[in-house]
C-alpha cells in the first residue's frame, strides 16, 4: 500500500512544532512529508529575534537541524514559495514544479502591517520580521544617527531595542495614547513610557503620520497630522501583523471578514483536506499572535490527523510576561476589566517604578486579570490564580503588595493543583512534570527534554524550576544549585571556569560551558564575574548587553528620568578647591546637591547628554567615578581620627583612604561598604558595615559581614590588633573569598551565614590558610588593584563609548525629560505628582 502525502506550507516556529508532534505520532508512518519554506533558512526562534543584533547567528536561533529533517524522511524545500493551490486536484504549484497532496497544512504565519502612508516605500523604510529584515536594518544603520519605529506594541519595542543595540538614537511613534495599548491600561502605559524614555528611547504617542518625505538634516522626515515632524535616518514599521492568507484566499478557502483562514476546533478549514495553524488561522473571529496558541493548534491538528476527534482547539490564554528594553511587563487574562461587575485593586509605587493592577470578580473570590509593569515577581502567582480558579485570599490586595507592607509570599508549588498549567507554549501541567519525574527525570534539564516545558517563549522558566525542585525534594532527590537553566554550574563554579580558562566574553562562556542565549539571571552574574576576573571597562563591547541601566550609563537613574553623579571622595577627605569645583558644576548644571551618610556629595538632575560633560569637569579637578551605580565598593566612611580628635588612637582617615583606593572598582556579587573608626567610640559606625575597622592602641580590630538596610546585622569581630599590612592582607583574602564563592546578589552577611561552619570556618580559611589559597587570593587582588581604571575617564576619552550618551536628533542637548521643576530649600527638585 502506497503512502499518502502530507504537505506543510510554512517553516516557521509553528510549522516546525507541528512536524515535531506529527513525526512522533503513529500516523507519520502512513505519510510522505514535504515541507516548503519561503526563507532560505531553516525554522528559527522569532521570539528571541532581537538577539541577532547581540551576536546570535541563525545557528543559535535554529529550531532544529537539517539532519533531523533527513532522519524523519522529510523532503525540505527552502527558499521555494508556493504560488498556487488546486484544491479540486489536490495539487500545489511552485516555480520549480507541481506537487500532489492528500492532506495540506498551511502554516504561512503573518506579515508586518505597513500603514498606507505616502512615502512608506522610500529607501530606508523597513520592516522587522525576519533575519533578512534584520540584515537590511543593520545595513541601513551604517552611517545613520537615528532610527524610528512605527508602532508601540511588543514587536515595536523589541525593534526599538534593536536600533539601540546598533548604536542609533531610537524613537517610537505610536498612534494610540499609550504604549502596548492591548496589554496595558493608562497607568501601566505611562510607567512603561517613563521607564523606556529613561533608557534613552524617545516615545511619541497620539501621532498619526501623514507622509514620509526627504529630510533636511537626516535621510527622512515623518510629517504628522498635528503639523509637527520628526527627522530620522531609517524607519522600521512594526505596527502589527496581518495573517498571511493570500494563498488560501486565491484557492477559494473561507476567509474571515478582516482576513485569516477560517478553521474549526480541529484546525481544519472549509476544505476537509486543508488545515491551517498559527497566525494565518482564524478561530472564532480571533487571530492569535503568540507562539503558545500556535503550538496548541499544532498539537491539536497532529491529534486530528491521528484520528483523535476529542482533542480540540478552544482558544488560548493570551497572558504574557515580557522584558522590554530591560523593563518587566506582564499582562494576564481580563487585564482591562471587561467582565461585568469586575473590580480593580491597584498598587502604584512611583518611586520604585512598580505598578500592579488586579482585576477581580464582583464577589471578590476570583482573579480575572492583572497588569504588571516594572516588576514581574508577582506574575507567576497571579497567573496561577487566574488560570486555575484558585480562590483569592480574604484580603486579595496582599497578592500585589510588597512584603514590607503586608504582602503575601509567592504561591508555592505545593499550592498548585495537578491541572495547573506551567508551560502554556507546550501545554505542560504540574501533573505532567510530576509524571516525568516519576518516570525517571532527575533534574531540570531532563524534565525540559521530556516535557518540552520552557522551550517556547521561556516565560515559565522560574516557575518550572520551583516546581521541579519542590517535587524532587519530596522524593528525596538532591536539588541542583545551578545558576539557571543555561549553565549547569553555581556562580562559584562559573567563576573558576572563567578564571582558569581565561574566558573573557559571555558568548564564549555560554558556547563552551552552557546552552541557549542566556537570561536575566545569568547575564548580570557573568558580567560581574568577568569584571572581577579581568577588570575590563564596563562598556567593553561584549559586556554592554549584560549590564543593567545604571551600569550602562555609569550613573544612577532617578525616578524622574535624570541621573545622579557621585564622584569618589576617599575617606570623606576633600580639599577646598575640590569643594569649589563641585559647587561650580552643580551651579552650572542646576543640580540638586546633597551630602550623604556615606561622606559623599551626590549631584542630582543631570540629563543623559550632560553626563560626559560633567564627568570631564570633575576629572579635570582630580575626581573619579564613585561607582555608586555598580555592585562594587561604595564608600569607606571614617571619623577624623588621631589627627584631630582627642580620643583618636590611629589615623582613621589615612587608613580609610588607603582602603578605598585599594578596593575601588572591584566588582562583587553585591555592593560593599566599609568604615574606619579612630577609637572605640566608633563614630564611623564601622560595626554596621561589610568590613569595619576600629583602631586600638596596638593596631586595628577587623569586623566582617555586617550591614544596615531593612534587615540590619551587626558585624562579627574577625581579628584583633592587626598592623596596617596585616589588616590589608586579611581584608584582601576575605574580599576575594567572598567574590569567588558568594551567590549572585548575596550580601556578605548572608554569605557568611550560609557558609558551612560560618565565622569559624571563614577564620580558618583566611587566618590559618586552611585551604592553601591565601597567596592566590592576595595575588588576584593585586591584579585587580593594578588594572584599575576610572570608568568615567575611559568613557569620555573613547568616541565610540561616548556615543551612548548622545541626545536625540530632534531635541537640543539641554532638553529636560522632567515636565516640571520647583525650588525647595534653595535647590531645584522635580515636582512630585499628587497621589
Amino acid at each position: 500500500m502506497s503512502k499518502k502525502t502530507l504537505i506543510v506550507v510554512g517553516n516557521g516556529m509553528v510549522g516546525h512544532h507541528f512536524l515535531e508532534q506529527f513525526c512522533a505520532s503513529p500516523a507519520a508512518a502512513d505519510f510522505e512529508i514535504i515541507v516548503f519554506g519561503e526563507e532560505k533558512q531553516l525554522a528559527y526562534d522569532r521570539v528571541h529575534l532581537s538577539e541577532y543584533f547581540g551576536g546570535s547567528t541563525h545557528a543559535d536561533l535554529a529550531m532544529g537541524t537539517l539532519e533531523w529533517y533527513t532522519e524523519q524522511g522529510i523532503q525540505l524545500h527552502l527558499n521555494e514559495q508556493v504560488t498556487g493551490i488546486d484544491r479540486e486536484n489536490r495539487t500545489l504549484e511552485t516555480p520549480r514544479g507541481s506537487y500532489r497532496y492528500d492532506e495540506l497544512v498551511l502554516a504561512t504565519g503573518s506579515f508586518p502591517f505597513v500603514p498606507p502612508i505616502e512615502g512608506n516605500d522610500r529607501p530606508h523604510c523597513l520592516v522587522y520580521r525576519t533575519l533578512d529584515d534584520l540584515d537590511a536594518i543593520r545595513a541601513s544603520s551604517e552611517g545613520a544617527r537615528a532610527g524610528v519605529v512605527v508602532g508601540g506594541g511588543l514587536l515595536g519595542l523589541e525593534a526599538a531595542n534593536a536600533l539601540k543595540s546598533l548604536g542609533l538614537e531610537a524613537h517610537v511613534v505610536e498612534f494610540a495614547p499609550r504604549l502596548m495599548p492591548v496589554q496595558l491600561d493608562a497607568d501601566g502605559g505611562a510607567l512603561l513610557r517613563r521607564k523606556i524614555e529613561e533608557l534613552g528611547v524617545q516615545v511619541h504617542t497620539e501621532k498619526a503620520t501623514t507622509a514620509i518625505t526627504e529630510g533636511e538634516d537626516a535621510r527622512l522626515r515623518m510629517n504628522f497630522s498635528d503639523e509637527s515632524f520628526l527627522e530620522t535616518d531609517l524607519i522600521v514599521f512594526s505596527a502589527g501583523i496581518r495573517p498571511q492568507d493570500a494563498l488560501a484566499r486565491a484557492s477559494g478557502l473561507e476567509i474571515g471578514e478582516r482576513g485569516g483562514i477560517v478553521i474549526n476546533n480541529q484546525c481544519t478549514t472549509s476544505d476537509p483536506h486543508v488545515h491551517a495553524i498559527g497566525e494565518c488561522a482564524l478561530w472564532e473571529q480571533k487571530i492569535y499572535g503568540l507562539v503558545a496558541p500556535g503550538y496548541t493548534m499544532a498539537r491539536t491538528l497532529s491529534a486530528a490527523l491521528n484520528g483523535d476527534r476529542e482533542t480540540a482547539f478552544t482558544g488560548a490564554d493570551m497572558s504574557t510576561k515580557l522584558k522590554l528594553l530591560g523593563v518587566d511587563v506582564g499582562s494576564i487574562g481580563d487585564a482591562h476589566a471587561q467582565t461585568p461587575g469586575a473590580r480593580n485593586i491597584r498598587f502604584n509605587d512611583e518611586q520604585a517604578g512598580h505598578y500592579r493592577r488586579m482585576v477581580i470578580s464582583e464577589d471578590g473570590k476570583t482573579l480575572l486579570g492583572a497588569i504588571l509593569v516594572g516588576d514581574n515577581s508577582h506574575y507567576d502567582t497571579l497567573l496561577q490564580y487566574a488560570l486555575n480558579g484558585i480562590a483569592l485570599p480574604e484580603n486579595p490586595e496582599t497578592l500585589i503588595l510588597p512584603e514590607s507592607q503586608g504582602g503575601a509570599p509567592a504561591l508555592g508549588p505545593d499550592a498548585l493543583p495537578e491541572t495547573a498549567s506551567i508551560c502554556s507554549c507546550h501545554n505542560v501541567t504540574k501533573g505532567d512534570i510530576c509524571g516525568a519525574i516519576d518516570a525517571g527525570c532527575s533534574d531540570l534539564g531532563s524534565v525540559k527534554a521530556e516535557t518540552k516545558a520552557s522551550t517556547g517563549c521561556g516565560g515559565c522558566t522560574a516557575l518550572l524550576k520551583n516546581v521541579v525542585d519542590s517535587e524532587l525534594e519530596k522524593r528525596g532527590v538532591e536539588v541542583s544549585k545551578d545558576l539557571c537553566e543555561h549553565f549547569p554550574y553555581s556562580r562559584q563554579e562559573l567563576f573558576h571556569i572563567v578564571k582558569v580558562n581565561g574566558i573573557r566574553t559571555f558568548r564564549t562562556l555560554i558556547s563552551q560551558h552552557g546552552k541557549g542565549h542566556g537570561c536575566d539571571i545569568c547575564k548580570p552574574a557573568v558580567a560581574s564575574i568577568l569584571a572581577t576576573c579581568w577588570n575590563e571597562h564596563i562598556l567593553a563591547t561584549d559586556h554592554v548587553p549584560l549590564q543593567d541601566t545604571n551600569d550602562t550609563f555609569m550613573a544612577n537613574m532617578q525616578k524622574n528620568g535624570t541621573y545622579s553623579i557621585v564622584p569618589r571622595i576617599p575617606g570623606g577627605e576633600i580639599t577646598p578647591d575640590k569643594l569649589i569645583v563641585l559647587g561650580e558644576v552643580a551651579k552650572e548644571y542646576d543640580l540638586y546637591t546633597k551630602i550623604t551618610g556615606g561622606q559623599r556629595v551626590d549631584l542630582f538632575g543631570a540629563t543623559l547628554s550632560q553626563l560626559p560633560e560633567i564627568w570631564e569637569k570633575l576629572i579635570a579637578a582630580g575626581f573619579e567615578t564613585g561607582h555608586a551605580y555598580g555592585k562594587s565598593l561604595r564608600t569607606v566612611k571614617s571619623c577624623v581620627g588621631s589627627t584631630w580628635c582627642r580620643y583618636g588612637v590611629q589615623d582613621s582617615v589615612g587608613m580609610a583612604i588607603r582602603l578605598e583606593d585599594r578596593y575601588k572598582g572591584l566588582r562583587a556579587p553585591h555592593k560593599v561598604k566599609m568604615a574606619v573608626s579612630g577609637c572605640t567610640r566608633e563614630c564611623a559606625e564601622a560595626q554596621s558595615k561589610d568590613f569595619g575597622v576600629i583602631a586600638t592602641e596596638n593596631g586595628w580590630n577587623l569586623y566582617v559581614c555586617g550591614n544596615g538596610g531593612m534587615r540590619p546585622r551587626h558585624a562579627d569581630l574577625f581579628a584583633t590588633d592587626l598592623s596596617d599590612e596585616e589588616l590589608i592582607r586579611t581584608i584582601d583574602r576575605v574580599v576575594m573569598f567572598y567574590v569567588r564563592t558568594a551567590d549572585r546578589l548575596q550580601r556578605t552577611s548572608v554569605w557568611m551565614e550560609n557558609l558551612e561552619g560560618g565565622l569559624e570556618y571563614l577564620k580558618q580559611v583566611v587566618l590559618e590558610d586552611s585551604l592553601g589559597i591565601g597567596a592566590e587570593l592576595e595575588e588576584h587582588m593585586e591584579g585587580i588593584v593594578g588594572t584599575y581604571q576610572c570608568e568615567w575617564k575611559t568613557a569620555v576619552e573613547d568616541p565610540e563609548k561616548r556615543k551612548r550618551f548622545r541626545e536625540f536628533v530632534n531635541a537640543p542637548s539641554q532638553t529636560d525629560p522632567v515636565q516640571e521643576w520647583t525650588v525647595e530649600r534653595g535647590q531645584r527638585r522635580p515636582v512630585l505628582e499628587s497621589a
